[in-house]
């Protein structure tokens, strides 16, 4: 279930050569990715169709050297919504290369040359961010997603961070998980060296480019993501910030890292200022949209 990593190479680089073959490989692999979703998948079960999306993914990772292991494991049964923080645009094909997701993006992202066509006919779930009132399309297509049993996959950050700390996660995306009454499996991502230390050179925020995070993964010999399923938060008789802060909590508890830091007594504050069992509790129609919770599998998806 994961790719073994060799040996450390952090004071190694590639070659021009290198860098050039495998960028033209990864060009290539994107052409028939499009050709896949375009020619074939329309006569395809679901079932086959995140088959070969797995294998799209692991062949992607393989043509960069990114090698991933993985810790624990998915629930066994029932809808399932996958939250995850983000580090880099490879977070999508690491995820993708475990389990085949649906992931959710800004409806803005189909309309990218390439990418756009790749991740609409991956069966990417589109939000419009800029209309308050697509959230409950967007939820309910979620929902119904879950209830045919295929995996979902958000990044509640709203943002990419280098890996050395963790955002607050919106509640607002873990509504369609009570609607459906789904599992939260939480997954905790890091890319690492052979040490352990953190690799900040997959990672894709601040003011890092794209062009500047591909090269820099392309000059690596080997990259290491390692992904771990940090464990399941239970929906029942819970608000949405309950079920986001256990989630929060659980990925730094994976990742060795601090609590993201939440404003008590506000929206999404910590547990002492939640509503207690029995209270109301937030609903869509009570919620104000966030724009940050429209994340999804691009290479800019998380960035603010």
């Amino acid at each position: 279930m994961s790719d073994p990593p060799p040996g450390d190479h952090r004071h190694t680089r590639t070659t021009q050569l290198v860098r050039s073959y495998r960028l033209a490989r990864l060009c290539l692999h994107l052409i028939h990715g499009c050709l896949a979703v375009g020619v074939v998948f329309p006569f395809l079960t679901a079932k086959r169709r995140f088959h070969m999306i797995r294998s799209w993914s692991r062949k992607m990772l393989r043509i960069l050297h990114v090698h991933y292991t993985v810790r624990g494991h998915l629930p066994a049964v029932g809808p399932t919504l996958l939250v995850s923080n983000h580090v880099s645009w490879l977070d999508i094909w690491v995820i993708n290369a475990v389990v085949g997701v649906r992931f959710v993006a800004k409806s803005d992202i189909r309309r990218w040359p390439v990418i756009g066509f790749l991740v609409k006919g991956a069966g990417t779930i589109f939000v419009e961010r800029e209309k308050r009132h697509d959230t409950g399309r967007t939820n309910r297509s979620i929902v119904q997603a879950l209830t045919r049993g295929e995996y979902v996959a958000v990044f509640p950050e709203g943002m990419t961070t280098d890996g050395t700390e963790l955002k607050p996660y919106h509640a607002s995306l873990f509504q369609p998980a009570v609607g459906a009454g789904a599992t939260v499996a939480v997954i905790a991502l890091r890319y690492i060296h052979r040490n352990g230390g953190l690799n900040d050179d997959a990672s894709y925020a601040g003011d890092r480019s794209l062009a500047e995070s591909t090269r820099r993964i392309l000059r690596h010999p080997a990259l290491h993501a390692e992904l771990i399923f940090a464990g399941e938060v239970s929906v029942n008789g819970k608000t949405r910030r309950e079920i986001a802060i256990e989630a929060e909590l659980a990925t730094a508890r994976a990742l060795a890292l601090a609590p993201p830091r939440r404003k008590s007594g506000t929206r999404g504050g910590h547990p002492d200022a939640e509503r207690k069992a029995g209270a109301p509790t937030d609903t869509p129609n009570r919620a104000r949209p966030r724009r940050a919770a429209t994340i999804g599998p691009t290479p800019t998806s998380g960035r603010r």
